[in-house]
């Protein structure tokens, strides 16, 4: 018999597993805390095992330093795995509600029962931490899953695969890897809830054929998430926390600062600050060990696009601007004098360019955040407590930051994720064991006085419904 080509193999895989995952999800509804917990154990075990291997793919693909991808990548993963076994005891247990005086007589709560078998569809910024912490939470949610890690950070997809593979059955937790084809051939399936991170525009393609199947969808995006520097901050702590936030992963992070708003009072100050902590973090960027590089050459073109566009149209390099495309690298670039319609206004940077627009009041980037998609993520840098309040009360963003950036996504009790362009539902701890759960609302009647106001409706029983009325009216 001929050999079957690949490309012809893995649809017919994915069929076989997922038919498989479906009879493995009705077996899981009566999973117990010790038995998702032993799974939790095995996941860490096997990600501190393949440590080695996930540091060396990670340098291959992003020329990340060691020490970024044990911070940002291991550590992550290896709390949430330790959160979630912590606490996966109590997050089980049925939540009792109270009962209402209409229906007084009953018992009610909520059980948190496994939504069935999951696809998760990871990223490439950070195809560690974003694949296994969706993972986790499905884990201890008790589902089967499916996951598709990115096909350009090539050399961690082939170890996630691997240590998969390694660590469980494909009936319970399976691994496709493969360009856009595979995902979707995976998106053609009635899976009972997709957990996918990337781009909005990515994200509407795959909510489009949710709906296929009416699949809830958990959706981790992006978008412009912008820093408003007041003329209160503490310049030296703001600029600090922007630059290592913004230039991190080569500014290749969906949290990161996209844009800073500086009190036009600063501005200088703020410059020099942001230049002086480029200095001392990186040194000469082109020959430091410790910062990224640009993905592939498509994403070095478009950023190098968006930066001669700008400076093109009025906008000045306050820092940076060096780039070697042979290297893919972009160094960390501040940019001024930004025109608020230039497309690196518009459009998601994801990329170690920072531009900072001065502003005399407050008013001027509130109006400008609000005329712009919600994004994933805003900072604000301020002593002034009412300032800062100020920001938070009159804009709308799905997570925030007062004097420091990104580090809501390493909040475990927080929840995680966007509104509307930047995101759909919430990950992480309890939030991603919600996410991959029906919440499901269980009445038992125990003396309830319902049953007397059944039909047929004599003129006693429409005057207990009368009285019942002006009673709560």
């Amino acid at each position: 018999m001929n050999e079957v080509p690949e490309c012809k193999r893995v649809p017919h895989a994915i069929e076989t597993t997922f038919a498989a995952q479906r009879e493995t999800a009705i077996a899981l509804r009566t999973s117990t805390a010790a038995m998702r917990i032993e799974k939790l154990k095995r996941l860490e075990a096997a990600v501190l095992a393949h440590r080695e291997a996930i540091i060396r793919a990670l340098a291959a693909d992003l020329r990340r330093p060691e020490a970024e991808t044990d911070l940002l990548e291991i550590l992550p993963v290896i709390a949430g795995l330790r959160h979630a076994r912590r606490h996966l005891k109590s997050w089980m247990k049925p939540k009792r509600a109270a009962p209402t005086l209409t229906l007084l007589g009953t018992k009610a709560r909520i059980r948190y029962e496994p939504r069935g078998v999951s696809l998760i569809i990871a990223p490439w910024n950070y195809p560690v931490s974003l694949l296994l912490g969706p993972l986790t939470s499905a884990i201890a949610a008790g589902c089967p899953a499916i996951v598709k890690p990115s096909e350009m950070s090539e050399a961690c997809s082939e170890v996630m695969a691997k240590l998969i593979r390694e660590t469980f059955d494909s009936q319970d937790i399976a691994v496709f890897e493969g360009d856009a084809t595979v995902s979707a051939a995976l998106l053609d399936l009635p899976f009972d809830h997709i957990f996918f991170t990337g781009s909005p525009a990515v994200g509407k393609v795959v909510m489009a054929a949710a709906t296929n199947h009416l699949t809830s969808v958990t959706l981790e995006l992006g978008g412009k998430s912008p820093a408003i520097v007041d003329e209160s901050a503490d310049i030296a702590k703001a600029a600090r926390s922007i630059v290592w936030g913004k230039f991190t992963n080569c500014g290749q992070t969906c949290v990161a600062p996209d844009h800073a708003y500086v009190h036009e009072s600063r501005l200088p100050q703020f410059v020099a600050a942001a230049q002086a902590a480029i200095n001392k973090f990186y040194g000469d960027p082109a020959k430091s060990p410790d910062y990224c590089r640009i993905i592939n050459d498509r994403h070095f073109e478009r950023i190098s696009r968006l930066i001669d566009e700008a400076t093109a149209n009025g906008a000045t390099i306050a820092v940076g601007g060096e780039r070697d495309k042979a290297q893919k690298f972009i160094a960390p670039t501040l940019l001024t004098s930004v025109d608020e319609g230039a497309a690196i206004m518009q459009e998601e940077i994801f990329g170690p360019v920072l531009p900072v627009i001065a502003y005399r009041d407050l008013a001027g980037p509130l109006a400008a955040i609000n005329a712009r998609p919600k994004p994933l993520a805003l900072y604000v840098y301020a002593k002034d407590q009412a300032r800062a309040n100020r920001v938070l009360q009159e804009t709308s963003a799905g997570g925030s930051c007062i004097n420091a950036s990104n580090l809501q996504f390493a909040h475990d009790n927080l929840p995680f994720g966007g509104i509307g362009n930047s995101g759909l539902g919430n990950s992480h701890g309890f939030y991603g064991f919600r996410a991959f759960s029906h919440e499901r609302a269980v009445l038992e009647d125990k003396f309830s006085v319902v049953p007397m106001l059944f039909p047929p409706y004599t003129a006693r029983v429409k005057w207990m419904i009368e009285w019942t009325l002006r009673f709560f009216t």
